[in-house]
């Protein structure tokens, strides 16, 4: 056999996986497994070192190779294998450390793999560090499959293998910057930069450019930092703001800029349209009218626009080009005209060529009108600077978009910024502002003294009509200057098409991507159908058609000037988003931020951001306000949503930070009586297995308090399902909204797993005080071990100054038996115990597997529930400082709680109860707990009912040394070796307090039949001189044959209420 040093993770047809390496018999059969014998032939460079397992080298049965059988879908083609087979590129180099570690290579951090391979990885610890099982069995049979598989494998490749057509990809020129400077270059050059031009002069015209250019150059220094800090898929600006933020921003986002490069497709064709109209009009050939004749042609053109993005990206791509190479055949056309001497007739209209005195004119502004001022101006022109994002948006069909994105955009708004400028000035220095038109406007004989402007010196007069207001032509009156210079006017005409066409075609194509890749996130409801991808470049087919709907709904109402501002507002909101996702991702200091583009900095990219927000007011306040209106909505759904997605977000970064911060400030901080919180180590064991007791504790800790759910683990075999099983019950906790921490610790036993998770549980302040169990109901048949362990915990609790609580309820806590029933028919019942039978059980022993988690399937428990006008009886015993009144009062404040009444009960006499009662009231209002319900119990010292005392006699019985007869040293040694039982002296030295237990028990069945939730507090004995077996006893007799919920609650003795200020 051969054993060649390749990629891991290489499956063949019927293959079957040993291990990390390929291995090939001598008839071709591939297998992966490691190397452990010297007869392997080696195909890396080097001779295999020895890899310290244990096998019998010279075996030919290859002793020391565990192998198991691949699933069909691990499956590969015959042309797969033979191309594993022949590549040396592919076989994995050694590592100087072992035979089994391999060199760093791309594919082990890569999420996908080429075509026709499987993924590389790395091996895992466990293949490092553990010896492989032998199983020589298997190999043999291996290769009997293989070869039969193979063979069929290779026979369907022959007569099924067809060449598979490779995606569409464009380059940075065609795919971006070509893409970019169409959809920047629109209507607004041809026919408003002149005039704008007039209205600002030169001087000030190239003021608002290079203003709007600063925003669109920061907001292409962000895009080109964002897209290059990982590899960018299809989706475009949804992409890039999404996996940068978040989902909430990014949604909300993505939505609304699909749906206004929708509605720009709309926008572009009409203005298209009405260009077509009126050429219509000029020579009296319209169809219908003039609002329908905009209609009809609006129709026509997006539907042949549509045509061309369905017959695919590349045939696009050619529209592009063409409509590109039409714009600047326009450009040479205008400046080759203005070089050409000026006819008479366009000398009437304000044209001269190249003049001094005409450039020093038109260098000041002349502004006119309601739009006459600089931000007037600013707001007209900034829509023409737009467009920077086409490239970004077909993102998916880039090649290399880290590097396309960033060179393309640049580029792009480099190239439009230097043609808006040039056009700027050019015919600011050949064209006057105002112009009759009237050839008869001459001087005669040179006559100038009633004459007034430039144009004087040239032999014209227009001063009459300049006067009067009432010049049809010159850059302040005209707007077909720009086709008026030109040597031919018609071209400027087919740039004006093409600028609006390929505009419109861009949003065609951008808005189907954006929302393909939204779609597929699920984000939303009901818009997955859209999602759907058909042929070589997975085009959003639905998506175009949708895409095409939106449109003709707009272009048929043919009036877009309400609507045009908001898309405008849209487009910057999502400046301002890509300028805030840049900052944000910078500020937070992530280790995952190194985008490989270093000319950004965060402070202009937060000044971008600012800006554009201020841009959006300025340009229409009502639209920005809509457009943030909208955000919030969708942000706000999406956030309530919580969509199960992980994208490593800034925001996710930044939410660590802020932990990080505040929990070291945290610690400077000195703890205060008045900020008590009681945070909550909960054993729970697994959560889903007792939702009683995780529901209750979440109700009184949620926004208030810390809570932490925990697992102690002590099956080896489960060590390895803590990863996933911690996951699982995250998960489960999140769809209960349960504000909780989940950890699970590896313990020898149930005491020292509990012990350890209390000292090491925690991060600063933000530390457990209080620990809270299920109370162990099934004491007395369980192992005694297991009991002693149980109360050891307490005991252990205590030593650490911890509070203690221990929730009883009628039908128990653990559910994790019925869970099993319902998931196996055949399960037999586990008869339910009053209490939490299977909590010491489930816990220390794990017997009770982990269930499979149904999150549709919420188990139900009281806690969940309203409860109404009931009572929180609460028997205030003993003073612990305060914790057997702040944890009712915290449940009383939760509004499935609020209208319970809180009563507490205290112990008293006849003589002084009103006394007694009057004392406990005064300083419940010193609490200020609202409690105005003091019920003092003066039969308390009675003694108990009889039956009840055989009842707890009854109990402990079976723990009992029944030593009366027994010498000082034999009682020493059984109590040695059963720490459980329970001597005579030890039960007479408690017998007054085991009686005043169970009449309390007695007290609380008559007083609390009805109680919401019942909270006693928690007896203290000495923990050298009490068995274990006795205190639960104790506490058996206290809470047992109660119906309601019962709360044993013990604090740490140190106050957690005061009635201080300070």
């Amino acid at each position: 056999m051969v054993v060649s040093a390749s990629m891991p993770n290489i499956s063949t047809n019927g293959a079957f996986q040993v291990g990390r390496f390929t291995v090939q018999n001598n008839s071709g059969t591939f297998y992966q497994g490691y190397p452990l014998h010297d007869n392997f032939n080696y195909k890396a460079e080097g001779s295999p070192p020895t890899n310290g397992l244990q096998g019998d080298a010279a075996s030919s049965q290859n002793d020391g190779l565990f192998m198991t059988p691949l699933g069909p879908s691990d499956l590969q083609t015959a042309e797969a294998v033979r191309s594993v087979r022949d590549s040396r590129e592919d076989f994995r180099r050694l590592s100087l450390y072992s035979t089994l570690d391999v060199v760093p290579h791309y594919t082990h951090y890569a999420n996908t793999a080429a075509p026709g391979r499987l993924k590389r990885s790395r091996p895992s610890l466990d293949v490092l560090r553990n010896a492989i099982k032998e199983n020589s069995e298997d190999l043999t049979k291996v290769s009997e499959i293989c070869e039969v598989n193979i063979k069929k494998s290779e026979e369907e490749a022959a007569t099924t293998d067809k060449p598979v057509s490779e995606p569409v990809r464009f380059g940075w020129i065609k795919g971006v910057m070509i893409r970019c400077m169409l959809n920047i270059w629109g209507v607004i050059l041809y026919l408003r930069l002149p005039w704008i031009t007039a209205q600002a002069g030169i001087g000030l015209t190239w003021l608002i450019i290079l203003l709007s250019v600063l925003v669109t150059t920061i907001t292409g220094l962000s895009i080109s930092a964002i897209s290059t800090n990982g590899k960018v898929k299809a989706g475009g600006t949804y992409f890039l703001i999404s996996r940068s933020l978040g989902p909430e921003l990014g949604g909300s986002i993505g939505l609304i800029f699909a749906f206004a490069n929708a509605v720009a497709v709309a926008m572009h064709t009409v203005g298209f349209a009405e260009t077509v109209r009126d050429m219509l009009i000029e020579y009296n050939a319209t169809m219908v009218d003039p609002v329908n004749d905009i209609r009809i042609i609006g129709v026509i053109t997006v539907t042949v626009l549509l045509g061309i993005s369905l017959a695919g990206m590349e045939w696009e791509a050619k529209a592009q080009v063409l409509f590109f190479l039409v714009i600047l055949v326009s450009f040479v056309n205008y400046l080759v005209g203005t070089v050409i001497p000026s006819t008479e007739e366009k000398q009437s209209k304000g044209f001269f060529n190249y003049r001094a005195d005409i450039f020093i004119q038109n260098i000041v502004p002349d502004w006119r009108g309601e739009t006459g001022s600089f931000f007037g101006m600013f707001s007209i022109f900034f829509p023409s600077a737009t467009g920077i994002l086409a490239g970004a948006n077909i993102s998916g069909d880039l090649k290399d978009p880290a590097v396309a994105i960033p060179k393309g955009t640049l580029m792009a708004i480099f190239w439009t910024t230097v043609s808006y400028l040039a056009i700027s000035a050019t015919i600011g220095s050949c064209v006057l502002r105002d112009a009759s038109g009237n050839l008869n406007n001459t001087l005669l004989f040179n006559d100038t003294e009633d004459c007034s402007g430039p144009e004087c010196v040239y032999g014209w007069n227009f001063t009459d009509c300049r006067d009067a207001g009432d010049c049809q032509y010159g850059l302040s009156n005209y707007y077909q200057a720009m086709s008026m210079v030109s040597g031919f006017g018609p071209l400027i005409t087919a740039g004006i098409f093409a600028a609006t066409l390929s505009s419109a075609l861009a949003c065609l194509v951008s808005a189907p991507k954006v929302f393909q890749c939204l779609c597929h996130d699920r984000l939303y409801p009901l818009i997955g159908f859209f999602g759907k991808g058909y042929g070589k470049n997975n085009e959003p087919i639905r998506g175009y058609l949708l895409t095409f709907i939106i449109a003709i709904g707009f272009i048929l109402i043919a009036e877009l000037n309400a609507i045009a501002p908001i898309i405008s507002n849209f487009f910057l909101c999502s400046y301002a988003l890509i300028n805030f996702s840049c900052f944000h991702a910078s500020i937070t200091n992530s280790p995952g931020w190194r985008p490989s583009f270093k000319y950004y900095s965060r402070w202009t990219a937060l000044f971008g951001a600012i800006v554009s927000i201020v841009i959006m007011f300025l340009l229409t306040w009502w639209a920005a306000l809509i457009a943030f209106g909208i955000v919030v909505f969708l942000l706000g759904y999406v956030t309530y949503k919580k969509p199960e997605v992980n994208w490593g977000s800034s925001v996710q970064a930044s939410s660590y930070n802020m932990a990080l911060s505040y929990s070291f400030s945290l610690t400077a901080v000195e703890d205060h009586v008045k900020n008590f919180r009681p945070q909550c180590l909960v054993l729970t064991g697994i959560p889903v297995c007792r939702p009683a007791l995780v529901d209750f504790v979440g109700t009184f800790t949620k926004n208030i308090s810390l809570m932490i759910c925990g697992n102690i683990v002590m099956n080896k075999q489960d060590k390895e399902l803590l990863e996933e099983r911690t996951s699982k019950q995250i998960k489960w906790l999140n769809k209960r909204k349960i504000r909780s921490f989940y950890t699970s610790l590896m313990g020898e036993n149930l005491r020292d797993g509990v012990n350890n998770l209390m000292q090491a549980t925690g991060l600063g302040k933000l530390k457990p005080n209080t620990l809270i169990m299920g109370f162990k109901g099934n004491w007395q048949s369980d192992l005694p071990e297991n009991l002693d362990s149980y109360v050891g915990i307490i005991n252990d609790a205590f030593d650490f100054k911890y509070g203690i609580c221990l929730l009883r309820t009628s039908n128990g806590l653990d559910i994790s038996h019925r869970m099993q029933s319902f998931d196996n028919p055949a399960f037999e019942e586990i008869k339910e115990e009053n209490d939490e039978v299977q909590h010491e059980m489930s816990i220390n022993k794990a017997v009770v597997t982990e269930p499979e988690i149904v999150i549709e399937e919420q188990s139900q428990t009281i806690f969940k529930c309203k409860q109404g006008k009931k009572t929180i009886d609460v028997y205030w015993i003993s003073d612990d400082g305060g914790l057997t009144l702040l944890i009712p009062y915290l449940l009383n404040r939760k509004k499935k709680w609020r209208q319970c009444k809180v009563r507490v009960f205290i112990v008293g006499h006849k003589e002084t109860e009103d006394e007694d009662k009057k004392e406990m009231l005064s300083l419940l209002n010193r609490f200020r707990l609202d409690f105005h319900d003091v019920i003092v119990m003066t039969e308390s010292d009675e003694a108990p009912q009889p039956e009840n005392m055989k009842r707890f006699e009854d109990n402990i019985a079976a723990f009992r040394l029944n030593d009366g007869l027994q010498d000082n040293a034999s009682v020493r040694e059984l109590k040695r070796n059963c720490p459980w039982k329970v001597s005579d002296s030890e039960l007479e030295q408690y017998k007054e307090k085991t009686k005043r237990k169970v009449r309390l028990n007695e007290i609380i069945q008559e007083n609390s039949k009805d109680a919401a939730l019942i909270v006693v507090s928690m007896p203290v004995v000495k923990k050298d001189s009490c068995s274990s077996s006795l205190y639960m006893a104790m506490l058996e007799a206290l809470s047992c044959n109660l119906t309601s919920p019962v709360l044993l609650i013990r604090g740490n003795q140190q106050s957690v209420l005061t009635f201080y200020c300070q």
